[in-house]
């Protein structure tokens, strides 16, 4: 059974940076497309950034030149790299992977972005 388990999330100021991480585990981590989601208050939960197996990456219009998704599949792990941060973004962010029919969800780690 495979688990996926984000952390990096926190409050930070506007304008700053968080690196969030998801570390999985009981899966072939290189076979699975991965993404990062966010759900804000009242919001349906949303597409962030995919990265596929090869390593190709898609991004919403709305984060497109201040988030970055990367993997390791050395070390399982995908990671999003997020700048210039803005109020906007806050939301519960959530570590997501797919291979054919097989799908896993993170837990979540929450972003706050407030001065």
């Amino acid at each position: 059974q495979g688990r996926l388990v984000e952390s990096g999330g926190g409050l930070v100021q506007p304008g700053g940076s968080l690196r969030l991480s998801c570390a999985a585990s009981g899966l072939v981590f290189g076979m699975y497309a991965m993404a990062w989601y966010r759900q804000a208050p009242g919001k349906q939960r949303e597409l962030v950034a995919g990265i596929n197996s090869g390593g190709a990456t898609n991004y919403a219009d709305s984060v497109k030149g201040r988030f970055s998704i990367s993997r390791d599949n050395a070390k399982k792990t995908m990671y999003l790299q997020m700048n210039s941060l803005e109020p906007e973004d806050t939301a519960v962010y959530y570590c997501y992977a797919k291979f054919r029919e097989i799908a896993y969800w993170g837990q979540g780690t929450q972003v706050t972005v407030s001065s």
